[in-house]
């Protein structure tokens, strides 16, 4: 039996032998919530099981159209197992995720079994620290905000999640790292993180969720040069702060490391094909955020400065410094309609300095460019071609009926700039450990903008989920 096999199995043991009681993790990590103590060494040792199983259909409408043989409804299957044990010294957690064998999709496509989690956490009075695999979330953004830094994303399951999810814990890639944390006065502390490597986002190179510039970057593989970023060289580390004053939190943090998306460094060689590098900028972030309820409101707010080397802005393989922020609140309504929204802005400084030539352009036409004589690299830049500030607003209505057990919610992300939207109705039916909904989500928009490309993704999802 395979590593892998062997942690099912012994996971299926556990849970047969009945050495502890099923408790409710859903997408919450670290619950303290125990069921079952037994004495070890004069300590008392929490042990605790929990996790979920879900059925779900997701089916493209444009696929629909072409007729039912060729239609895919995706994996269909998936679970969790959470567990933990604990006492008043240290913690141990490792959440699994389980999906087919052979998966069509998802980031890890071969393997049942995978680690979502696993870390362990030692208490000394009002310091503690852990280490291992784990998410990790900065900031007070609901989702998506510039302080939330510390974990990449996974940009083939963001608007299938989010149609019928609040939380996307779920494409969150957990990182090792160790974090520790010192906790003073009655509502303050001071936390660090180490990252010894580095991952940027999953964004698919093909397949429906795509994006344009991905599909281009693949048409170029051949000559395309990528790091070894599993090296200390791409170690990343963090501090930040938080306390309160009167009604009002704040945080302040400092963050060194590498941007998430990829840029790419063009070299010509006389007489030979052009190299292309892959490269992962270096940068530098100083944050700031706030929360606060006030007049009935539930404020958040962030705002970052990310300074990378491009301090002149005219180096096009590297990403000019940005400033970026993020302002949400939500409050009920009339009726009992909750609304929840967000908007996000990032601004490009020394935007003027930008190369004229878009790098992730049409990578054909670069080609044929140099093997005829015409490319000029000095005009290249990765954010060539892009506008000055990139914005979006992200908007949640919902309303609860029949007890709280059945919910009506509608998500959409607007595009400002390019125009674009998707929208994301769902109805979502609650009842007491099961949970059924039917979801979907339509994208509106010209095809050349960062929603409005996935037009051809409409989708309908259907979902049946068991916690335990």
């Amino acid at each position: 039996m395979g590593k892998r096999g062997a942690c099912f199995f012994l996971a299926l043991c556990v849970m047969a032998g009945g050495v502890v009681y099923a408790q409710d993790f859903g997408f919450g990590f670290g619950d303290d919530d125990t069921a079952g103590d037994v004495g070890t060494a004069g300590r008392s040792l929490s042990v605790s099981v929990g996790g979920e199983v879900s059925a779900s259909f997701v089916g493209y409408i444009d696929d629909f159209k072409e007729g039912l043989d060729d239609t895919r409804l995706g994996d269909i299957f998936s679970g969790k197992l959470n567990f933990s044990a604990s006492t008043s010294f240290a913690e141990g957690v490792i959440n699994l995720k389980l999906s087919p064998a052979v998966s069509p999709s998802g980031i890890f496509p071969d393997s049942p079994v995978n680690i979502d989690e696993g870390y362990v956490r030692a208490f000394f009075g009002n310091f503690d620290i852990t280490a291992g695999l784990r998410k990790l979330t900065w900031g007070k953004a609901d989702s998506f905000g510039p302080l939330d830094v510390i974990n990449p994303l996974d940009y083939s399951a963001v608007f299938t999640e989010m149609a019928d999810n609040i939380s996307l814990m779920g494409i969150r890639i957990a990182r090792p790292l160790v974090h520790a944390s010192f906790r003073f006065g009655q509502f303050s502390k001071i936390e660090g993180v180490f990252i010894p490597w580095f991952k940027p986002h999953y964004i698919p190179e093909d397949g429906k969720w795509a994006p344009a510039q991905m599909e281009m970057l693949e048409s170029v593989r051949g000559i395309l040069k990528e790091p070894d970023t599993t090296t200390i060289r791409y170690a990343q580390m963090g501090l930040r702060f938080t306390t309160t004053f009167g009604p009002a939190d704040f945080g302040a943090q400092y963050y060194y490391g590498r941007l998430p998306e990829p840029s790419v460094k063009l070299t010509l060689n006389p007489g030979f094909l052009p190299l292309a590098d892959l490269l992962y900028n270096r940068y530098h972030q100083i944050g700031l955020d706030y929360a606060q309820v006030l007049f009935g409101f539930n404020l958040r707010a962030e705002f970052a400065a990310n300074i990378t080397d491009d301090l002149a802005g005219d180096d096009g393989a590297v990403y000019n410094p940005s400033i970026a922020w993020s302002f949400g609140f939500d409050r009920d309504l009339v009726w009992g309609i909750n609304l929840n929204l967000q908007v996000n802005e990032s601004i490009r400084l020394l935007h003027d300095k930008l190369g004229s030539g878009a790098m992730m352009g049409d990578m054909t036409g670069l080609m044929t460019a140099f093997m005829t004589g015409t490319l000029d690299t000095s005009t290249l830049d990765i954010e060539g071609d892009s506008r000055l500030t990139s914005s979006r607003l992200t908007v949640a209505l919902s309303k609860k009926f029949l007890r709280d057990e059945l919910e009506v919610r509608t998500a959409v992300a607007w595009g400002i700039e390019d125009s674009d939207a998707a929208i994301m109705p769902a109805i979502i039916w609650t009842k007491d450990d099961i949970r059924f909904a039917l979801s979907g989500g339509f994208f509106v928009g010209e095809s050349d903008g960062q929603i409005g490309q996935f037009k051809d993704n409409h989708f309908l999802k259907i979902s049946m989920t068991y916690t335990f």
